[in-house]
């Protein structure tokens, strides 16, 4: 069902995002934002409103008023947006720019949260559904991990989805189109740091000492194998060491060096074989040269993996609202890493890429910071277009897998 969404409802979602996007607020920080949610949902007439869950989490619950046909694909759903913003310093002076200095909506949180609430308003004029749809407005997608504590807050217990949905913007991708992967999407996050053991000594004087730099160095070099010689070729993976720290003077061999960096993979097969291949390489290593090294290994978000069944109909929907042309299945994944991924560990479902537009398009008004439009950029902003786009997508996909009788 394709659902029209009148200029005048347009114009006050693009209104309620550019004021979101103005009020930034850190994760689990969102009471700001969290609140005004639950004032939208509650005036335009969803069933019930539940806040703080997971700490900052809103789910809304609107009931259809259909009922439920024997073939239906699902009894509830869970139409996903996350609220929080960036800590970062925004570059545009356009009016809507951010009023907290540290703080800006760099990865379109704000227009996520404003398509849902689009969709929203559109599900409560057209209840012609039946079954559920649970309205998930979540907190902390920034490395809080609020995917997590919301199911840990017993989101799925409260809330029981049969599938579960999120979309993403996308810069660079066509302005509208959907992008969908029947398979992993995003690469699980982890971040590593190893603490290199050594002997001091005066540089001129190293063979006094063992050298923590020299010793690091070698590591760097042996952890790029892990990519090249231990996993699959086909098991995409990264392991990159970003940081080097050590010393303090020039003419010193410090006693230690720190290494830091990350790991990604799109399986956790794969990123149990990277995790071990790095304890035995810094066990052993560091030891032939009279060094050693701890490592700590720390897992972040697991991949985000699509269920195959949901994505190929969620894609379906898509085609009969924009058309097979801005229909992309497969596309390819990212290693970048989503929290989404907890909740696709509970419930079948599908992660969804939808075009934010070229990266230098016209959706760039006046008072753009320089450089691309890209996500976690300080010149960013969210193209107000996809509100109606998206918010016409859940309402089509609610329909779709919620079926009256």
């Amino acid at each position: 069902m394709n659902a029209p969404l009148p200029s005048d409802l347009f114009q006050r979602f693009s209104i309620l995002r550019r004021k979101i996007h103005s009020r930034p607020e850190l994760k689990f920080e969102e009471f700001e934002t969290a609140a005004l949610v639950a004032k939208e949902l509650q005036a335009m007439g969803v069933d019930e409103v539940h806040t703080g869950i997971g700490g900052t989490g809103v789910v809304g619950v609107l009931r259809g008023n259909q009922a439920l046909s024997t073939d239906s694909p699902c009894k509830a759903i869970g139409l996903r947006a996350d609220m929080d913003a960036l800590p970062m310093t925004e570059k545009n002076s356009f009016s809507h720019a951010s009023q907290h200095t540290g703080k800006m909506h760099a990865c379109g949180h704000d227009g996520h949260t404003a398509m849902l609430l689009a969709a929203a308003q559109l599900l409560v004029n057209d209840r012609a559904f039946a079954g559920t749809v649970h309205l998930i407005f979540q907190p902390a997608e920034e490395g809080g991990g609020g995917a997590k504590a919301m199911i840990d807050d017993g989101l799925f217990k409260r809330f029981d989805c049969d599938q579960v949905f999120a979309i993403h913007n996308w810069p660079g991708l066509a302005e509208g189109s959907f992008g969908f992967n029947p398979g992993p999407m995003m690469a699980s996050s982890n971040q590593f740091e190893i603490r290199v053991k050594g002997k001091g000594a005066h540089a001129a004087m190293p063979h006094l000492g063992v050298d923590p730099v020299l010793v690091a160095s070698h590591l760097i070099q042996a952890l790029q194998t892990l990519v090249s010689r231990t996993t699959k070729p086909v098991d995409a993976t990264v392991v990159s060491v970003t940081q080097v720290q050590a010393g303090e003077a020039v003419n010193v061999i410090p006693d230690h060096c720190q290494l830091k960096g990350t790991a990604r993979t799109f399986s956790l097969e794969a990123l149990d074989k990277i995790e071990e291949a790095m304890q035995r390489i810094c066990h052993q290593l560091p030891a032939a040269f009279g060094a050693s090294a701890d490592l700590v290994f720390e897992r972040q978000y697991p991949p985000t993996i699509n269920h195959p069944k949901a994505t190929e109909k969620a894609a379906e929907v898509a085609r009969a609202l924009v058309g097979n042309d801005k229909v992309i299945l497969p596309i390819e994944p990212t290693m970048g890493a989503e929290d989404f991924a907890y909740m696709l560990l509970e419930r079948p479902g599908s992660y969804i890429f939808l075009g934010n537009g070229d990266f230098n398009g016209p959706h760039r008004e006046a008072g753009h910071g320089l450089g691309p439009c890209a996500l976690h950029n300080p010149s960013y902003d969210f193209n107000d277009r996809l509100i109606p786009v998206g918010a016409r997508f859940w309402h089509a996909l609610a329909h779709a897998l919620l079926k009256p009788v």
